[in-house]
């Protein structure tokens, strides 16, 4: 080996890089790549970064009443969506029932009840004037198989 190529090296070994570890591929300060204890901490951190997301999405539904300055004078009743984009909903404030019609960036009172209209949570109200005269499914297959 030259004399001038063994300087070169030494100079080569002597300079810092930005860590500080050495270039020369023997120094003892040179980083090994990052092995499955890498792999297996950022996907620890991940788990615990989308339970968090996750438990704060659950508060935030569970808490959802919880600053309502109204009370209970301003109450939801039914909603019923009339298009992509619009819908009625049926508010009671106090003790009158206000049919609202809300679209994208509007809300416009449609009727103010004179009466309050009975909701009932759960399965669809039937008009009570007009009972259901329609057979049902059974007496239908019934019929159909001739029974």
């Amino acid at each position: 080996m030259s004399p001038l190529s063994t300087a070169a090296l030494a100079a080569v070994a002597a300079t810092p890089t930005m860590s500080g570890a050495r270039l020369f591929a023997g120094s003892p300060g040179a980083s090994a790549p990052a092995g499955v204890g890498g792999v297996v901490s950022v996907s620890l951190a991940l788990l615990a970064v989308l339970a968090a997301i996750f438990a704060v999405a659950w508060l935030a539904r569970r808490v959802r009443g919880f600053g309502n300055r109204v009370g209970n004078a301003l109450e939801v009743l039914a909603d019923v969506p009339l298009g992509p984009k619009e819908r009625a909903v049926l508010i009671r404030l106090g003790a009158e029932q206000i049919l609202l019609g809300v679209a994208p960036g509007r809300v416009s009172a449609l009727h103010v009840l004179r009466e309050p209209v009975e909701i009932c949570r759960g399965a669809p109200a039937a008009a009570p004037s007009a009972p259901d005269t329609r057979p049902s499914f059974r007496a239908l297959l019934k019929r159909s198989l001739g029974k």
